[in-house]
């Protein structure tokens, strides 16, 4: 049994503590993505809150405070208030919600309110106390709240004041239904899993997933590498991918983690063919090409088809897959089939699927396979040091079982 994650299995619950008649601050998760009128392009994250927020509803807490960020402000910003989130979430509860703009004027209100009343709070973040996990913030929010709740997972590896610091201040603090899932998903593809284990993994640098290849070497059985990180660990066998991405100051380590795998018998898959270009935004020269053979000038941006055929041959032999970081710049269609087509043979794969990253999370939404996978994380950072092995921050102030 993997030790942080079953210390953080440990946590009450929602399910375990009474609600009716109790004043009830859940941490959410609303950094949502918004256009440039404030429209909010994909509500995942408020949805996955609905069965916390609807739970403390139907059993009569007194109120409901919602508290979130979005986006990184360093002050007020309007352009990432949560009042478009206020009003999406009007509309799935089919209720109104009372928007405090600031709690610290605003509060003599906010504990007037009864009837189940949900209150969301403007941006978090506007307060400069929050990303410094001031007690002074945390004491503000701790006035609210005979039940603490945070079911916030994007949130979770952060010690801030409203994921962190407030549970110090409150009798009664325990996970959310989302926040539980979350840890019991990756309980069952690190802890209880049925082998084969593949670990599919990409993005952009090597350098922010050291840690969890190295750490997660153990406990998988094939690893994929994809995305601009592989060009790192082909130089590191000798290939130059030419004007690619590629971080020197880490082929050292591509080498011992490749030299490491090959001693625990853990198959590692570069690709061997790429989609090439000669620019990203404005491309004039694309073309499939193998890995040695690469155009001086030209960058990979996408997995060529023979190493989708590969990776598509190593999914169907594998009973578990982790999946996280895309394999090319799949924000562009014409540089996004290779990670959409492996989208599409993972979620076909009879395996326990679970997807974890922001960008892996919009690629597989992009490719309509959301729902098809076993398990889809709603955070990035979070997810990444969960593999790691880390135990999250906002567990260990949670009371425990």
């Amino acid at each position: 049994m993997n030790n942080s994650i079953e210390y953080m299995q440990k946590a009450k619950s929602l399910r375990d503590v009474d609600v009716e008649g109790k004043r009830v601050l859940i941490r959410v998760d609303f950094n949502v993505p918004l256009d440039e009128n404030h429209n909010i392009t994909d509500d995942t994250r408020i949805t996955h809150a609905l069965k916390t927020i609807d739970y403390c509803i139907d059993h009569k807490a007194r109120y409901i405070v919602l508290v979130s960020h979005l986006g990184r402000p360093k002050q007020r910003d309007e352009n990432l208030s949560l009042k478009p989130a206020a009003k999406r979430l009007e509309r799935l509860l089919k209720e109104k919600v009372m928007f405090i703009e600031d709690f610290e004027k605003e509060g003599d209100e906010v504990l007037k309110a009864d009837n189940s009343q949900v209150i969301l709070f403007e941006n978090i973040r506007f307060y400069e106390g929050e990303t410094k996990n001031s007690p002074d913030l945390a004491k503000e929010l701790a006035k609210f709240a005979d039940v603490y709740v945070n079911d916030a997972f994007g949130a979770s590896h952060r010690k801030h004041a409203s994921t962190y610091g407030v549970a110090q201040y409150v009798g009664v603090k325990v996970a959310g239904f989302l926040l539980k899932s979350e840890i019991d998903a990756f309980a069952k593809a690190l802890d209880d899993p049925i082998k084969p284990i593949l670990l599919i993994i990409g993005g952009a640098k090597v350098s922010s997933k050291i840690t969890l290849l190295t750490n997660i070497l153990p406990k998988v059985d094939r690893i994929i590498i994809g995305g601009a990180m592989s060009n790192t660990f082909l130089k590191a066998t000798g290939i130059d991918t030419r004007a690619s991405l590629v971080e020197d100051d880490y082929l050292d380590k591509a080498r011992e983690i490749l030299d490491d795998a090959k001693k625990a018998g853990v198959k590692i898959y570069l690709p061997f063919d790429v989609v090439a270009a000669d620019n990203l935004k404005n491309p004039t020269n694309v073309q499939i090409t193998p890995i040695y053979d690469i155009e001086e000038g030209l960058i990979a941006v996408d997995i060529g088809p023979a190493s989708l055929q590969m990776f598509e041959e190593v999914v169907d032999m594998s009973n578990t897959i982790i999946w996280n970081g895309p394999m090319g710049v799949f924000e562009q269609e014409r540089f996004s089939r290779g990670t959409i087509k492996l989208a599409h043979r993972v979620a076909d794969s009879y395996a326990y699927t679970i997807v974890g990253g922001g960008d892996t999370v919009n690629a597989v939404n992009k490719a309509g396979e959301a729902e098809n996978m076993s398990f889809v994380s709603t955070g990035g950072g979070a997810s990444l040091e969960l593999l790691e092995g880390s135990i999250l921050p906002a567990f260990e102030v949670l009371d425990k079982k």
